[in-house]
């Protein structure tokens, strides 16, 4: 016991130093889902999975993913259950920067969408990775 008390700080920079190791583990778990647009290509092309742009009409205009459906953050949980019937597709949710698919991620999930994910960076990645938009 007493070569515990005697190497307190010892114990207290191996558990400082653990704890940011798994803090990446930890932060990622909060943003568990999220995707890159390459992966998101992927799954739309594997896995016919339904894109949701959440961003309000006017953004949705301005440029989107082809074939996005445009459903507002704000009106996601009234009308996500009508734009995609079944709870077991894959959905990515996109936004302009990545901030409010995560929200719309939570929102999707709370409904019974498990497979519900968020592309990372949002629109901003999608254009900079100089992937096909449409205008409306």
């Amino acid at each position: 016991m007493s070569f515990f008390i005697e190497n307190w700080v010892l114990f207290a920079v191996a558990i400082t130093s653990g704890a940011f190791l798994l803090w990446p583990l930890a932060s990622s778990g909060a943003r568990a889902g999220s995707l890159n647009a390459a992966q998101a290509v992927q799954l739309m092309n594997r896995e016919k999975a339904v894109v949701v742009d959440v961003r309000d009409a006017e953004g949705f205009a301005s440029g989107h993913i082809i074939g996005a459906k445009n459903l507002p953050l704000a009106d996601l949980e009234a009308k996500l259950p009508g734009a995609v019937k079944h709870k077991a597709a894959q959905v990515i949710l996109v936004c302009a920067n990545g901030a409010s698919a995560n929200k719309g991620v939570a929102i999707a999930k709370k409904l019974g969408y498990d497979n519900a994910q968020s592309l990372t960076g949002g629109m901003g990645a999608w254009r900079a990775a100089n992937l096909p938009v449409e205008k409306t």
